[in-house]
């Protein structure tokens, strides 16, 4: 894998972590913590959307979309878990 690959990786997946945050709880988990949600997120994102029809397109804002699904669905269950 490519050094540039990793770094957008990394940049989507602290967008994305950064993004949910602020829609589920209303703050972010950190540097660290955001590129997790989102990393995982995207993960997420990228197995279910296919697979409910939900295409979105390409490009970095379509995957920062993706990534940022994702990780709301990831932090929503993550809470009610939780409980």
């Amino acid at each position: 894998m490519a050094p540039e690959t990793i770094i957008i990786w990394l940049i989507i997946g602290a967008v994305a972590g950064w993004l949910a945050g602020q829609v589920v709880k209303g703050g972010g988990f950190g540097l660290i913590g955001d590129i997790i949600v989102g990393i995982i997120g995207a993960v997420i994102a990228g197995w279910l959307l296919p697979r409910v029809g939900l295409y979105i397109g390409g490009g970095f804002i379509a995957e920062v979309i993706n990534a940022v699904i994702g990780a709301v669905i990831l932090l929503v269950i993550v809470r009610l878990v939780r409980r």
